[in-house]
């Protein structure tokens, strides 16, 4: 089954077509965007020596329910998303400051399925989502420096503060079909100004980050309709501790507010109000491997959203 344009070629179906697009259109905002664009991130700001290379692999699985407005008929909406991501950071000095620059690449197989006015439908997606590409600078903290002088600044400043900046831009260059109503790629750019604040004291971190989440316009939304999508607002917030041998442990949380889609002027009534809560722990393997584990659960304070639970494992290494 290809999905929904199967059902209006069904002859016995009275669905009323406004309703069938506004319920495919929710279905596409609730699941894979909601997986996406509101990321939840321990240890964002923490500096490493200039001229580091980090490379990871990551594998997450996201599965949970999709809530609609009744009114659309869209009813038991399930959706499971298979998740591998490559990624890429580089550190080095800008302005005489700490700064990073990383890159991710994700891959995804994503199955929705549920009843459109009581009727089961599927829907199968496989292939490479948006990609993201950010530039980070710490304005205030540890110096950029070499591994011996990071040591003996942390050494003499147990207790310590960090201010951050960074820009993300994510590239619509994702799995788009200007036919279909639900792709992995969103076909528009998608820019995430973040400031952060991180405070150490010893073995305690507690970071605090806000995010501004801008879209552009998908002129080539479902056969050539316009869709904007209003910024989504985010804050999150963790508190992690490290302990001997390189392990730490975090627990996050995590709110976005915003993000309404309007198509052909129209607006969707599908402003986000979404929480994230998470733990996370990671520990070495070697002296320049390290593992993450991490769960998120995701929870929409609307009556229309999703609920969603995620598991990830991310591998990287250090050279």
């Amino acid at each position: 089954m290809n999905g929904y344009p199967a059902i209006s070629k069904n002859k016995r179906l009275r669905i009323n077509k406004k309703k069938c697009i506004l319920s495919v259109v929710y279905f596409s905002i609730f699941s894979i965007q909601f997986v996406f664009s509101q990321d939840i991130e321990p240890r964002r700001w923490n500096v490493f020596p200039l001229k580091t290379n980090v490379a990871g692999v990551g594998y997450a699985y996201t599965n949970g329910d999709i809530l609609f407005d009744p009114l659309l008929k869209a009813e038991n909406v399930t959706v499971n998303v298979n998740t591998v991501a490559a990624n890429y950071v580089r550190s080095f000095k800008l302005f005489s400051k700490f700064a990073r620059f990383d890159v991710l690449v994700p891959y995804t197989v994503a199955n929705w399925q549920g009843l459109l006015s009581g009727n089961p439908t599927k829907v199968h997606r496989d292939g490479f989502a948006d990609p993201r590409m950010r530039l980070s600078l710490n304005l205030l903290g540890a110096p950029a420096g070499t591994a011996k002088e990071l040591y003996t600044y942390y050494a003499t400043h147990p207790v310590n503060t960090t201010l951050g900046v960074s820009l993300a831009v994510t590239l619509p260059l994702g799995q788009y079909f200007d036919d279909k109503l639900i792709n992995l790629g969103q076909n528009q750019f998608v820019f995430c100004p973040q400031i952060g604040l991180v405070h150490n004291w010893k073995k305690w971190s507690y970071e605090l980050t806000g995010s501004v989440i801008l879209f552009t316009k998908n002129p080539n939304f479902s056969n050539g309709k316009d869709k904007v999508q209003e910024p989504v607002f985010a804050l999150q917030t963790h508190l992690i501790r490290s302990f001997k041998n390189k392990c730490w442990a975090s627990v996050s949380l995590s709110y976005g507010l915003g993000g309404q889609s309007v198509v052909n002027r129209q607006p969707n009534r599908d402003k986000r109000s979404d929480i994230q809560s998470a733990a996370s722990f990671g520990f070495p393997l070697s002296k320049r491997q390290g593992v993450k584990v991490v769960y998120v659960h995701s929870e929409t304070l609307r009556d229309i959203g999703a609920k969603l639970n995620t598991v990830a494992l991310g591998w990287s290494i250090l050279f």
